[in-house]
């Protein structure tokens, strides 16, 4: 039976995911690679581990699968957005990447803004932010002076794992859309960006669908793996878009909830694209012609195993939350705000820091837990009220994945803080599904990437809302609204 496979290129290791055409997984494979912080704040990664990471997950795959180097006919791709690599004229690595996590680029952020922050938002519907790849160059220019004098080729790390597979250059729009050198309308890149920060147009690779095919895999890759066809290779997109398609998210009343570290809540746009000023990010899906937009919760699943491990650190998770379903919503007045490193939507602010307020002596661990769980949600429902206020979206169901989805009792607080029914994915493969479907439409498997969803992607109930709870919940969350601005300035002069 012929194989797709999905390579999911995240922060700490890179997965394969090998999908037959009846959608059903036939493999998987992870290869862990390492982190660099040469200085507090900066995060990198030598391109060099990406390719090695590549070459045992098909070495595995090849010991796994009897049938893999004979039925592979596809790869495609999932990454890390906004991180920079740099080649030289010769298409060498000049430096280890800068990745999205790192934060060295304050100050370049605010020349950004300051200089050409509103024409920036109407081209690119973003702000600059640390992670964006735009603010990266400009240290590097800046910075790395010697460096950028020999840099010819601007790349993010799957593009590179796929220059290196096929000997070719291209990024897709959705990856694109996280550089800030992307005219999200126009989808090509920005003629003004560029000009205004001495980027030259050839440093970037040409523009492409995620679901279009980039060249196949070269023959010295092929006799060496011992694949005995030509395998297509095809763009893929960014993790984030991934992640909506193998979760199904292809319908404007479908939103999606991820709770990992931080936390993303995602919704698919059609053709119009929403004013959003810049409060949620908004980029190219990587479905042709379309977007999403998403808001983050920079400490979602960070401040639940910040709370375990501070205050709970012998006991397992399921036993920490064991308690949670018999205390009511609102934890008995107790609130709590995830701000513990920050936070990004709809408050893009570093400097503020979580609270617990309301404490009193009634209140146990589990008031404790079900406070944290509800102060996550809340967040996550700031991107839900933007998007539902702003451009007028409904949600007739939410996909809850990550960790948010392994606990029936915060899958209820889920349905009963956003007022939707909540769904589960019965096989959660993460963004690598998402690139596995990409290369079976690209391939013509199936005609659009919904029907590949129809066979590739399936549910299982979460929670639905109980009516009162949500009632509660609403004059809770009015409440929760208040705390930002009450302690913004209490966090700013501890800080100090």
């Amino acid at each position: 039976m012929a194989y797709v496979l999905g390579l999911d290129l995240g922060t700490s290791s890179l997965k394969g995911l090998l999908m037959n055409e009846k959608g059903e997984s036939c493999g998987t494979a992870t290869a862990d690679y390492p982190l660099l912080h040469p200085a507090s704040g900066y995060s990198e990664q030598d391109p060099a581990e990406w390719i090695r990471a590549c070459e045992i997950v098909f070495e595995t795959l090849k010991a796994a699968v009897p049938d893999f180097t004979e039925e592979l006919q596809g790869i495609s791709f999932s990454g890390q957005m906004h991180s920079l690599v740099v080649l030289n004229d010769e298409q060498e690595v000049l430096r280890p990447a800068i990745l999205w996590n790192d934060v060295r680029t304050s100050a370049q952020c605010a020349k950004i803004m300051a200089t050409f922050g509103d024409d920036l938002l109407a081209i690119t519907q973003n702000i600059a932010l640390e992670g964006f790849t735009l603010p990266k160059i400009l240290w590097l220019q800046e910075n790395e002076p010697e460096i950028w004098q020999e840099v010819r080729h601007l790349l993010l790390p799957k593009d590179y794992l796929g220059f290196w597979l096929t000997g070719q250059q291209h990024m897709d729009y959705s990856d694109a859309a996280g550089t800030l050198l992307l005219d999200v309308a126009k989808k090509e890149w920005s003629t003004e960006i560029l000009n205004q920060f001495a980027i030259p147009a050839t440093y970037l690779p040409p523009l492409i669908d995620s679901q279009g095919k980039t060249g196949v895999i070269r023959p010295a890759l092929r006799q060496r793996f011992g694949f005995k066809h030509e395998i297509q290779v095809f763009a893929g997109g960014a993790d984030n878009a991934c992640a909506a398609i193998g979760a199904g998210i292809l319908e404007v009343e479908t939103g999606m909830v991820s709770i990992g570290t931080s936390g993303v809540f995602l919704s698919y746009e059609d053709t119009k694209i929403p004013h959003y000023a810049g409060q949620l990010h908004l980029f190219n899906h990587g479905i042709k012609d379309r977007y999403y937009s998403m808001g983050v919760t920079l400490a979602a699943g960070h401040s639940l195993s910040w709370f375990k491990e501070t205050f709970a650190k012998d006991l397992s998770f399921e036993e920490l939350l064991a308690g949670v379903g018999n205390i009511g919503p609102g934890a008995n007045g107790l609130l709590f705000t995830p701000y513990i490193v920050g936070e990004r939507t709809p408050h893009v602010d570093s400097r503020v820091r979580g609270s617990f307020i309301g404490i009193d002596t009634t209140h146990t661990l589990s008031h404790f837990s079900r406070a944290v769980l509800e102060g996550i949600t809340f967040s996550l429902k700031d991107s839900q009220q933007l998007m539902e206020t702003i451009a007028g979206k409904t949600f007739d169901k939410i996909i809850s994945v990550g960790g948010g989805a392994k606990n029936p009792e915060w899958l209820q607080i889920q349905a009963d803080i956003f007022g939707t029914e909540i769904l589960c994915l019965e096989v959660e493969e993460g963004p690598g599904l998402g690139a596995a479907m990409l290369a079976a439409t690209g391939l013509g498997w199936f005609a659009s990437l919904q029907e590949c969803s129809d066979t590739f992607v399936s549910y299982k109930k979460g929670a639905s809302p109980i009516p009162t709870n949500v009632e509660k919940y609403q004059k809770i969350y009015e409440t929760y609204q208040k705390v930002y601005a009450a302690t913004k300035d209490i966090c700013y002069e501890l800080g100090e």
